[in-house]
């Protein structure tokens, strides 16, 4: 089982389980997440394509680590004008660990056996 989501104008396909870093979300370490732009889903043998979106299914996560990525150098460089700019950029970012991908009442049973 996997859907396509849309977040910070990117698409990621997503399973359950699985960890995904994403731009920066607003929100502490240990939040509940749930995405509504689910654009694709695939319960193992049917596909459902939205239009735009699939609209009976929800992603739910929740953040695991609020971050900021490596440092990527930009050096801009023109030859024999003594033109040099030095800048660097650290992204920052949100891992987001999927808990569960369906239905509404889907992700309601689900949330229920992960509190018990």
């Amino acid at each position: 089982m996997y859907a396509v989501v849309s977040s910070g104008g990117k698409q990621y396909k997503v399973q359950a389980g699985e960890t995904l870093r994403l731009e920066k979300l607003s929100g502490e370490v240990g939040a509940p997440v749930s995405f509504d732009h689910v654009l694709l889903y695939s319960d193992g043998e049917n596909v459902t394509i939205g239009r735009p979106v699939v609209g009976d299914i929800q992603v739910r996560g929740h953040i695991v680590e609020q971050g900021r990525a490596k440092k990527i150098i930009i050096f801009k460089y023109k030859k024999r004008k003594h033109y040099r700019r030095k800048q660097g950029h650290r992204q920052s970012f949100t891992a987001v660990k999927i808990d569960s991908i369906g239905g509404a009442d889907l992700v309601q049973k689900d949330s229920m056996e992960s509190e018990a």
